[in-house]
């Protein structure tokens, strides 16, 4: 076995130290509440049971009226407004029937919503998008307290969903269990192609129907959007962290393929939660502090979702398991960057797949020794197992064969012996603003240092605005805050994107700095961003002032204004009139969220 990398030894000593108590507690919980010598309804009354089988069909109503047999439930994202989401439509009977061929049980515990940034971009409806993760992980804890299962299939595939059913999944950590994807849509138009049109649209240079055209060019079919953004870097974390079957994160929906995965799936989970079975193994301890590093190191070596700085703290804290920022900070240094999918290049998650994929970057971190190879997984013990690409042998069997130690496509990914670049995509920033994240995957190595004035604003159309009456055509740092968890939500700022690029094609030195969020389409703009303490909370980006020399340092991990520390100290922090964003499309209902939300560096979420 190769030895482990050190800093990955290290950081992960450091993190099962600092966890040691609460890690201890959690599984403490868990293993007090999966007691059981036979199947969990065996305890209910005989009116709970009959409730609980009464809409069953005829052979499964026998099966759990007789305590045969595990019972597994569904926690479905399904609508089929989302693309990446409708494909699940056809999952429940695809899983009962599978179920019933291993002996099991299956049914519908319960559906979670599933929102879509993009649908939401620029709207009032995104300042919700941050707290629907932990809507999902309560609606997750609503659909399985029926304690009629004794294990789980979480069904989803976006942005915040994901982390919310892995945080409802550990509450429920003493049931087995596993993730279940449903794949990409087939590539559309090229993301560069689709970005320029965007560009062009941001300058007054192409018309709303052209634009419209682009964008339903490139979204056109079911499947999860293509390019590498916060949902496909779920799928990433759900596979390389054991908790989805090798290979199955971006096969196409809708195909033979798939389907045998999913089956494989059912089955998995059918000996697994068998109370008294050989393989029985809850999801609370299959998950551990080696797969929560595995998780990081995999984000860095793609070049991965900035949501994950918030969403992966709260996945470890709802398995007991202390993750800092710092520790993100440590393996960026360490893990090299093997991937670049858009925005971090110009190819989309299906060319990824189709170069080597996931089971290519496995088996070169392992390799390498910087992911921890002994692992528990819902395939069995040993991340190895991750290596084999799944196929469909002639008799329509599932199939494992061993990954080609090259790349087919070395422009969207390589080896360890020659990465993209020499360290992750992630960055940990510090100074007298506070700490922040920026991603460094696709930023200009001559866009790394940026020092340059300030120009505030306390709404993202504000820079539209400015930008259209010609006032950003310089040098600048635009400061959008007010945008924090507890002021509104905490919103993805995208709308920024198009602009800020056109001005750095223009040879302007421009970055961005936000207690807001960017996701996973941060791109080749400097942007620091989940600055924290937020403004609201009197964070020190309150006091930032037009014209105040912002200098953000990517290199050495800096982010300060330039401004006499007396004088500093001594200034007073803004305020801004949030009113308008606390009533309209729901906002009112989250008030208790707003409120209780915790900082970006602890998850930004009340969970």
């Amino acid at each position: 076995m190769t030895e482990p990398n050190p800093t990955v030894a290290e950081v992960t000593r450091r993190l099962v130290e600092r966890s040691r108590a609460t890690r201890a507690a959690y599984l403490q919980r868990i293993d007090a509440a999966g007691r059981s010598d036979g199947p969990r309804r065996a305890a209910l009354s005989c009116g709970n049971l009959a409730h609980g089988f009464a809409a069953c069909a005829a052979p499964d109503k026998a099966a759990l009226r007789e305590g045969r047999g595990p019972n597994l439930g569904i926690v479905t994202a399904y609508n089929d407004m989302l693309s990446a989401h409708q494909p699940y439509e056809r999952y429940p009977a695809l899983i009962r029937e599978m179920a019933r061929r291993h002996g099991a049980t299956a049914q519908v515990a319960g559906g979670v919503p599933a929102m879509c940034d993009g649908i939401t971009q620029g709207r009032a409806g995104m300042e919700l998008s941050l707290f629907s993760r932990d809507v999902v992980a309560m609606a997750t804890a609503i659909a399985l307290s029926h304690d009629m299962f004794d294990g789980a299939l979480y069904l989803g595939i976006c942005d915040k969903i994901v982390p919310g059913l892995f945080i409802g999944a550990m509450s429920f950590g003493h049931l087995p269990g596993a993730f279940v994807p449903s794949g990409p849509m087939p590539s559309g138009i090229p993301n560069e192609q689709k970005s320029k049109v965007r560009q062009a649209y941001a300058e007054g240079k192409a018309t709303r129907e052209e634009l419209l055209e682009a964008e339903a060019a490139s979204y056109h079919a079911p499947g999860t959007c293509t390019f590498y953004g916060t949902a496909n870097s779920n799928q990433m974390l759900m596979e390389i962290m054991g908790l989805q079957l090798p290979g199955s994160s971006f096969v196409a929906p809708d195909t033979p393929l798939r389907d045998a995965l999913t089956a494989a799936a059912v089955a998995r989970v059918a000996a697994m939660a068998e109370p008294n079975g050989a393989e029985h193994l809850p999801l609370g301890r299959l998950i551990d502090e080696r797969s929560i590093i595995n998780g990081v190191v995999g984000l860095h070596a793609t070049g991965g979702s900035t949501n994950h700085l918030l969403h992966l703290v709260s996945m470890a804290r709802a398995a007991g398991i202390e993750l800092r920022w710092e520790d993100f900070d440590a393996l960026s240094a360490a893990v090299p960057l093997l991937a670049r999918v858009y925005p971090n290049g110009y190819a989309d998650v299906n060319q990824f797949h189709a170069a080597g994929g996931m089971a290519f970057l496995i088996d070169q971190l392992l390799a390498a020794g910087l992911l921890h190879a002994d692992v528990h997984t819902v395939a069995g013990p040993g991340l190895e197992r991750y290596t084999q690409v799944p196929a469909l042998d002639d008799g329509g069997a599932l199939k494992g064969s061993p990954v080609a130690k090259t790349s087919g496509n070395r422009g969207v990914l390589r080896g360890i012996d020659e990465p993209f670049r020499a360290d992750g995509g992630l960055r940990l920033l510090d100074g007298n603003i506070g700490r922040a994240v920026i991603k460094v995957s696709s930023v200009p190595e001559d866009r790394m240092l940026i020092e340059a004035p300030a120009v505030v604003f306390h709404d993202q159309d504000d820079v539209r605005r400015a930008f259209e009456r010609g006032e950003l055509d310089r040098d600048f740092v635009a400061v959008v805050r007010f945008q924090g968890p507890r002021a509104i939500g905490m919103p993805e700022l995208h709308k920024l994107t198009p602009t800020l690029a056109v001005l750095q094609d223009r040879g302007h030195r421009v970055a961005l700095l936000t207690d807001g969020r960017m996701s996973g389409a941060s791109g080749r703009v400097p942007a620091a961003i989940h600055v924290t303490p937020e403004a609201v909370a009197g964070g020190a980006i309150a006091r930032i002032r037009d014209g105040d020399m912002i200098r953000l340092d990517a290199a050495h991990g800096r982010l300060d204004v330039l401004v006499d520390a007396d004088a500093w100290a001594a200034r007073e922090p803004a305020t801004a009139d949030l009113s308008a964003h606390q009533h309209g499309m729901g906002r009112e209902l989250f008030k208790l969220f707003r409120d209780n939300a915790m900082s970006a560096d602890q998850g930004a979420g009340v969970l």
